[in-house]
């Protein structure tokens, strides 16, 4: 390889820049849903990668959950060529962001570095990540002009909510064909000394149970759907929840509580709608006629989807035989199947190899207990050499007080922009 001196001497200069550009990113807020400012950042990214010598094309992922006039699904490419044909190395990174929640200390979108840190929604999933990558691809392109194949940087819609504004569409289309792009890099908060190979599997899943409105002075002359939905969680605690405790994954998942099958009950509404805030008056007296429930189920690469779908239907149908009055509707509303890179792949053995250099210890392979785009690039791209690697510690995502820290971020800069001339230099 070639003298990277050089290149370790470029990455030192632009702490400054890493740092001003991470707070940018998270000060425009791409909250998704419902997918505010997506337009407003891809602008940016055309602004700051035009600047560097990329080609942009931004995108419009027309039709996909949740586009329209007032929300559109913006996406940029940028791509930058070599001197001579090699392969492509493509850094994604999604925009968007989730909802601010409670229990901030910080300004959400203020992007403020305090003690080393820089804190935002975002900060870490995975603003930073996208900034990092930017940082380090700069930095070779600087230092290593004359470089073989070439390198695309991608911010990209919708992971948050599945991902079908974004990534899917764009592999729909080709852009992550292994035609054009050999090596996938996902900048997702895993840790700088980590390479993830994939992820879990997921079925999300709306279940409703129904019931016969009545005075609530005499529910006996109707029947309260909301008690249908605890008999459904009852038998969820009881059998579905223990059974999924003692299976465990030979994926590599972290944290440890992700090795095994898990569920959440990620929402229930029963009854009458809740009220506006400013609303004074009390509930009116009815029994409800109907609870609904969302279900999200993270499944292992050892389950089949069937089986997953199998297990829960089985519980609502013997409801059905065995409880007066029980009926049900499900509803699937999205499954993605488990996706894992070989470690051997070239882009993981790769990230490895450069973070043996930088930090002096072998790197972790770990998989996500969450899934993100990388499910797109695998099923739907059909590019298996596609890993995610980026700064950030995943426990913090969607979290207050989000944030990540500067020193992560230049270190996972150095191994992103050494890989890059593992990967591309004669």
């Amino acid at each position: 390889m070639a003298d990277l001196s050089p290149l370790l001497v470029r990455i030192a200069d632009k702490r400054d820049d890493l740092i001003a550009l991470t707070q940018t990113l998270i000060r425009i807020p791409t909250l998704n849903p419902p997918g505010d400012n997506y337009r407003d950042i891809c602008e940016f990214l055309d602004r700051r990668l035009t600047a560097h010598g990329f080609t942009t094309e931004l995108i419009r992922a027309f039709g996909t959950p949740g586009d329209s006039d007032k929300y559109p699904r913006w996406n940029i490419i940028a791509r930058r060529d070599g001197t001579r044909a090699g392969d492509c190395v493509h850094f994604n990174s999604h925009t968007d962001v989730v909802e601010v929640g409670k229990g901030w200390t910080q300004d959400p979108f203020g992007g403020a570095l305090v003690n080393g840190k820089i804190y935002g929604r975002g900060a870490c999933d995975m603003k930073g990540g996208l900034a990092t990558s930017i940082i380090a691809a700069e930095a070779f392109i600087e230092t290593f002009p004359d470089f073989s194949g070439a390198i695309e940087i991608s911010g990209t819609a919708d992971e948050e909510s599945g991902g079908y504004g974004g990534v899917a569409y764009l592999a729909e289309k080709g852009y992550f064909s292994p035609t054009r792009v050999q090596h996938v890099i996902i900048p997702e908060p895993l840790n700088k000394d980590r390479v993830c190979l994939g992820h879990r599997g997921g079925w999300w899943a709306e279940i409703e149970t129904f019931g016969e409105i009545a005075h609530g002075s005499m529910p006996f002359l109707g029947d309260c759907a909301v008690r249908h939905m605890g008999a459904v969680l009852d038998k969820f605690e009881t059998d579905l929840f223990p059974a999924m405790a003692q299976r465990r994954t030979d994926m590599p998942v972290v944290p440890e509580g992700a090795r095994q099958s898990t569920m959440n009950i990620n929402s229930i509404h029963g009854g009458q709608a809740e009220q506006a805030e400013d609303f004074t008056g009390l509930p009116a007296h009815c029994v409800p006629d109907s609870c609904r429930i969302v279900i999200d189920r993270r499944f292992l690469d050892e389950e089949p989807l069937d089986q997953v779908r199998a297990e829960v239907t089985d519980i609502l149908n013997g409801l059905k035989s065995t409880r007066t009055k029980f009926d049900y509707v499900l509803t699937e509303l999205n499954h993605v199947l488990p996706s894992m890179t070989d470690r051997t792949a070239p882009v993981a053995a790769t990230l490895a190899t450069q973070i043996q250099q930088v930090l002096g210890k072998p790197a972790e392979f770990v998989a996500s207990p969450g899934t993100y785009d990388q499910k797109h690039i695998d099923r739907i791209g059909t590019l298996k050499n596609c890993v995610a690697y980026g700064p950030g510690i995943l426990e913090l995502a969607h979290k207050p007080d989000e944030y990540i820290g500067v020193d992560d971020m230049m270190i996972s800069v150095e191994v992103m922009a050494r890989s890059l001339a593992q990967i591309l230099l004669p």
